[in-house]
Formats: structure tokens, C-alpha cells, sequence
């Protein structure tokens, strides 16, 4: 007796579907936009936020000025040039600490990170430094060096090298061997796979040490103020509690803050230029 057994057929799936590409990824630069666009309306209303929030205090008792007295007296001390000149004062004492102590901790970051010798030479001093707050070095520095610019940018200066300094190392000694070790093999020189491989691996730690090293500098100008200088935003705030001006003190503070969040967003972009090449998350 012979027979076919009832074999049940797989039915193939249509061949628009087999064919069809996958959906393709939106481009990099479109998948970021409504992130960007998401944080830039965020801190718009975090920033709102907060001035709602300062205003309300100042009415319910607090002793602070509102914010349009803040903006009155900012007006009257730009009129008399008193906020030009303590602005352009505290600016050049910032830049100045700021860009010596980054260009001198680069360099030796990159030495203790790169050399033992180096690395065992300056790092129980680099150490030993950091545990001093530069402000406890100040009234030495004011004794030795006298009153005047030195001191406080010598003080700025400590600050943003022992954070820039730190940040540089770390970056030289976390750089992936194999990177380094394929380059060797072939054939790159000590000098190439450091300019081509440990440079760039190191150039977002840098950064970071930059961007926590302006905010030392910032907030050691303006104790460096406080005790001696005859003009300034941390002098003008001084000035004030004299006379308990605080809208005076005030746009001092606000006048910081917003310098400050400026460059520190200048180095934020900086360092989204120089590492793009990085994977974002």
C-alpha cells in the first residue's frame, strides 16, 4: 500500500518584507538637535526658576535686594565706571593665574605621566601642595612677594595648576596599552606615539582639569581680594559690608557667576571641538 503523508507547507513570508532595507539611523547631527535643544530649555527654565525663587524670598522677609534693585545698582556703578573697572580687574587676575598655571600643568602632567623619573620626583610635592588650600599660602605669599599683583595672581595660579596638573597625569596613565602597544608595533617612535596616541587619549582629561581649575581660580580670586587689592569685584564686596550695600554685594556675586559659567562653557565647547572623536552617550 503506498501513500504520501500530509506534509504541512512553511509558507515563505512575502518577498516585499525579505527585501525590504532596514530603516536607516537617523544622521548623528539629527539625533543630537533635540537633545541640545532639550538642556538649552531646561537651564532657560532653571534660570527663571532660580530668579523667581530670589525674588520670592526678598519679598517674604529675607534681607536680600529683589532682582531689578540688583540691576539698578549694576546700572549706577557702570555709570560711574566703578563695575568696568573692578570687572576688568578681576578678569585680567583670572585669565592671567589661569592660563600660566594650565600651560605649566600640562606639560608636567604629561612628564609624570610619561616619565617614572618625572613621576617620582614631583609627585610627593605635587601631593604635598595639594593638601594646602592656596588661600592658607596667601599671607606668606603677601610677605614675601609684597602687596600687589603678584601675590594674587601667584595664588590664582597654585590653584589652577594643582587641578589642571592632576587631571593631565590621570589622563597619561589611563591610556589603553594595546593602543600604544599596537603602535609600536608598527613601528611608530616614542615621540610619534606620543604626539599621535597619548595627546589626544589625554586632551578630555586636560579639559576637565581646566574646567575645575577656573573654578579654583575664580574662587580664589576673590578671597585673594578680600585681603588686599585696591580694586576689584571681591575688594567691592568688602567695601560693602562696610556699609551693608547689599545690592552692591550682590552684583558682585551675580557678576562672578556669569563670568564664570561663561568660560566655563567656552571650555565646554572646546572640548566638544577637540574630541569629537570620542563616543557620546
Amino acid at each position: 500500500m503506498t501513500g504520501t503523508q500530509n506534509v504541512p507547507r512553511v509558507e515563505a513570508p512575502p518577498t516585499s518584507a525579505l527585501s525590504r532595507p532596514p530603516a536607516a539611523a537617523p544622521p548623528a547631527s539629527r539625533r543630537r538637535l533635540p537633545r541640545r535643544s532639550t538642556l538649552v530649555v531646561l537651564n532657560a527654565l532653571s534660570i527663571v526658576g532660580g530668579i523667581a525663587c530670589w525674588w520670592l524670598l526678598a519679598r517674604a522677609g529675607f534681607q536680600f535686594p529683589t532682582p531689578p534693585e540688583v540691576v539698578a545698582k549694576a546700572m549706577q556703578l557702570a555709570a560711574n565706571g566703578t563695575l568696568q573697572e573692578d570687572l576688568l580687574a578681576s578678569l585680567a587676575r583670572v585669565l592671567t593665574g589661569f592660563l600660566i598655571g594650565s600651560a605649566v600643568a600640562v606639560p608636567v602632567g604629561f612628564l609624570m605621566g610619561w616619565y617614572t623619573l618625572a613621576r617620582g620626583l614631583l609627585e610627593p610635592w605635587i601631593q604635598f601642595f595639594r593638601t594646602i588650600p592656596p588661600l592658607a599660602l596667601l599671607p606668606l605669599v603677601l610677605v614675601l612677594l609684597g602687596i600687589g599683583e603678584v601675590p594674587k595672581v601667584f595664588v590664582i595660579f597654585l590653584a589652577a595648576f594643582l587641578a589642571c596638573v592632576i587631571s593631565t597625569y590621570q589622563g597619561v596613565v589611563s591610556v589603553d596599552r594595546t593602543l600604544i602597544d599596537a603602535a609600536r608595533v608598527l613601528g611608530a617612535k616614542d615621540g610619534t606615539i606620543f604626539a599621535r596616541v597619548v595627546v589626544p587619549a589625554s586632551t578630555p582629561f586636560i579639559l576637565v582639569g581646566m574646567r575645575v581649575g577656573l573654578g579654583s581660580a575664580w574662587a580664589t580670586l576673590v578671597a585673594a581680594e578680600l585681603l588686599a587689592a585696591p580694586a576689584g569685584l571681591g575688594y567691592r564686596m568688602q567695601q560693602a559690608q562696610l556699609y551693608y550695600d547689599l545690592a552692591t554685594i550682590f552684583v558682585s556675586i551675580v557678576v562672578i557667576g556669569v563670568l564664570g559659567l561663561v568660560m566655563d562653557r567656552l571650555l565646554l565647547l572646546a572640548e566638544t571641538r577637540l574630541t569629537g572623536w570620542q563616543e557620546r552617550r
